[in-house]
């Protein structure tokens, strides 16, 4: 069975769901510390033909507090962050066919930081045809205790994967040799450049998947899913 592990992130990049698809079961991290200065609650999309940057405002905390404890700002305007998808991509040619999986993700009403992005990710790869198991990694039975390549290694055991597959950031993080010690093959997976016409201006690359279905065909966006990657 092959397993893949990530953090939580709100409408990523591609590579994100190729992992997912190239995967039986994914893992979302429920239990890790939210970081400020990442992509847990935001990411890039396109805007006067560059990138800018959208994302979920959040309610102060502890910079020790999990993902799973972190709740959504009162002042969230989900409406305004739909105007901001909408001037952007209303032009693009797949709008039509996007715009009701943006409205629904979007106007979600849980508040409740992860689950807001579980549900994104979950209609997300429904909407692709993506039909790979995902659990939440508070639920699965592990010491919760271990840190990074040993709790890897004790989620593969406990979900009974015999082949882990990490994003390519992850190479120099992990041993294969230990991961075989413990009956698991590790691999990586690296997104190939996928390249297409924005507006006809010069191509910003890596920007959400919601700019990767606003500009192609959703069977164009799911073959390059499930082949359009390096694993090794």
């Amino acid at each position: 069975m092959k397993l893949g592990i990530m953090q939580p992130y709100f409408l990523p990049y591609i590579g994100y769901y190729q992992l997912i698809a190239a995967v039986d079961t994914f893992i979302i991290y429920d239990n890790i510390k939210y970081t400020k200065k990442g992509w847990i609650n935001r990411n890039r999309f396109l805007r006067n033909n560059t990138d800018a940057v959208f994302s979920i405002p959040l309610k102060k905390a502890s910079d020790s507090t999990f993902v799973v404890q972190r709740e959504l700002a009162d002042d969230f305007d989900r409406g305004a962050m739909l105007n901001q998808f909408k001037g952007a991509y209303r032009n693009a040619p797949y709008f039509r066919e996007t715009w009701p999986l943006i409205e629904h993700i979007v106007q979600h009403p849980e508040n409740n930081l992860f689950l807001y992005i579980k549900h994104s990710i979950a209609e997300t790869c429904a909407h692709l045809g993506i039909e790979t198991d995902i659990r939440v990694s508070s639920e699965i039975d592990v010491d919760h205790g271990l840190k990074a390549q040993d709790k890897v290694i004790a989620l593969c055991r406990s979900v009974g994967a015999d082949e882990y597959i990490n994003a390519i950031g992850g190479l120099e993080l992990y041993d294969k040799g230990e991961f075989r010690a413990h009956g698991v093959d590790l691999k990586f997976i690296k997104a190939k450049p996928f390249e297409y016409s924005q507006f006809g201006a010069p191509f910003v690359p890596w920007l959400s998947i919601v700019d990767v279905l606003m500009f192609n065909q959703r069977d164009a966006v799911r073959s390059c899913i499930t082949s359009n990657y390096e694993l090794g």
